[in-house]
């Protein structure tokens, strides 16, 4: 890589940022601030804080939303990142698009960024569609005569001919995406940012924009920055890939390694414990206390403790069951998956399989093994119900959720959506007869 190849570099970039309310004992740090500055000393409130994990309580009131971020993005490559909420992408992008600054670091860039933050971002709401254009592109350094040129693309591929006169303020959210995404990718940026709003657009204009981004880093040769939780759009549209967990960059390269180093990142939602679920009924004369998914997916890798999984991979779901009894005997259970409207989908159990599981005295942990998960993208639920003696000793409603990714389940680089296709995928064949 040449020094010219090089179109955005983020030298040991960090964020800070104070909790708690504006204006609340914040004016002696101020001045420490300030008399630190003016006799050229550091300031003392970047040497505390602690890492960005919102998951947990910490002490200081000082965290670190980015700590110590380096990478380069070559002219042409699309770059994702990726990370649970959090993590601190959006921080990232609004220092990459100069919308706040860095605690400590540096960015380098060449040439004009145009930033896809936020539904609206940039937009007057009093003024019409067709004036932001204008504004919009004036704010990038265009000149009047190079936006007329784009207008009329700009305003095609948006979708809002008819309303390009009507305040902007009168526009959906999805129109306003549509219109800003346009202006941002029809504007020629040298770099181009665009954070998780295209997910307010309809499944029509998510195809156009991102058929759009790979043409603006295929053909017009520019750079890509794109966020998202969308892993089918992240593999296969960019190129390279970081991920952030806390306010670290764990990973910088290859994009598919670098999914399966973001599934592996254990679940920030901590596990419900079982034995304390209150929505449960039964005998209880034994009693699920806990349980574990983890999964295998195309490379054979092990991925433990895990809330996200991707369609086709073989999982392995294990519970934990405790003996009130302390009586060794047979059991049978029963899994129930059911989609966000509470509609039962599939269920595992070894009623019949007629694998045998058994309760031993104390606990005992029993492993479901699923080795084609083929529910399409979007969250489920799941139920749990134990059977000894044909009575119910326990049974557990909605005890855990997961979240199903987008894959290449097919094995065509066609990734299948939710919406139109019901809750399970099935394999078949298609020939003419």
């Amino acid at each position: 890589m040449t020094k010219d190849d090089i179109i955005l570099k983020v030298e040991n970039v960090s964020k800070q940022y104070r909790l708690g309310l504006v204006g609340t004992g914040t004016i002696s740090h101020d001045l420490n601030r300030f008399f630190a500055k003016i006799r050229g000393k550091e300031d003392p409130y970047l040497k505390i804080g602690e890492s960005n994990d919102r998951s947990t309580k910490g002490t200081s009131e000082y965290v670190w939303a980015l700590k110590h971020i380096n990478f380069e993005v070559k002219r042409g490559e699309v770059l994702g990142i990726i990370g649970k909420n959090g993590a601190g992408k959006s921080t990232l992008l609004k220092i990459l698009s100069k919308v706040t600054g860095p605690s400590t670091g540096a960015i380098k860039s060449k040439g004009r960024i145009a930033s896809l933050l936020e539904v609206g971002t940039g937009f007057h709401p009093e003024m019409t569609g067709k004036e932001n254009i204008f504004l919009n592109g004036a704010i990038l350094g265009m000149t009047k005569k190079e936006i007329t040129s784009k207008l009329h693309e700009i305003i095609e591929f948006s979708g809002c001919e008819r309303y390009i006169d009507t305040p902007v303020k009168r526009y959906s959210s999805g129109m306003k995406v549509r219109l800003a995404f346009a202006v941002a990718a029809f504007l020629e940026p040298d770099i181009l940012i665009v954070d998780e709003v295209l997910a307010v657009g309809d499944a029509e204009f998510q195809k156009k924009a991102i058929g759009k981004m790979q043409d603006i880093s295929s053909q017009a040769g520019r750079t890509v920055l794109f966020v998202s939780h969308d892993m089918g759009t992240i593999q296969s549209l960019c190129s390279k890939l970081i991920v952030l967990e806390n306010g670290r960059l764990i990973y910088n390269g290859k994009v598919k390694d670098g999914i399966i180093n973001y599934l592996s990142i254990k679940s920030d939602v901590s596990k419900t414990r079982l034995l304390y679920h209150k929505k449960r009924s039964g005998s209880r004369t034994a009693l699920f206390s806990d349980y574990n998914f983890s999964y295998k997916y195309e490379n054979n890798l092990l991925i433990e403790g895990v809330n996200q999984i991707p369609s086709g991979a073989l999982v392995y779901l294990d519970l934990v069951l405790v003996n009130k009894t302390k009586l060794e005997r047979d059991i049978s259970i029963t899994i129930i998956v059911q989609n966000v409207s509470g509609v039962p989908i599939t269920s595992y159990s070894n009623i019949f399989t007629l694998n045998n599981l058994y309760l031993k005295k104390d606990k005992c942990k029993v492993r479901f093994e699923i080795d084609d998960f083929n529910l399409t993208s979007g969250e489920y639920f799941f139920t749990v119900v134990g059977f000894d003696n044909q009575n119910k000793f326990d049974e557990i409603e909605n005890c855990f959720k997961v979240d199903v990714l987008e894959s290449n389940y097919f094995g065509t680089g066609k990734y299948p959506k939710q919406k139109r296709l019901g809750n399970v995928l099935s394999k078949s064949k298609q020939y003419n007869i």
